[in-house]
C-alpha cells in the first residue's frame, strides 16, 4: 500500500492525531511508506 500527502489515513488522522499530542511519529504504524509520508507533511508545516 502506498500513501501520499494528500491521502485520507495521512492528512485527517495521524497528521491531527501527532499535532494534537495524541501520538507520536514513532508510534505511527509500519503500513507500507504510511510513516514516511506523515513525516513528510509535519516536515512541510515547520
Amino acid at each position: 500500500m502506498t500513501f501520499d500527502r494528500n491521502s485520507a489515513l495521512v492528512k485527517n488522522v495521524w497528521v491531527p492525531l501527532i499535532l494534537a499530542g495524541v501520538y507520536t511519529v514513532e508510534q505511527v504504524p509500519a503500513l507500507g511508506n504510511l510513516k514516511a509520508a506523515v513525516q513528510q507533511v509535519l516536515a512541510e508545516m515547520e
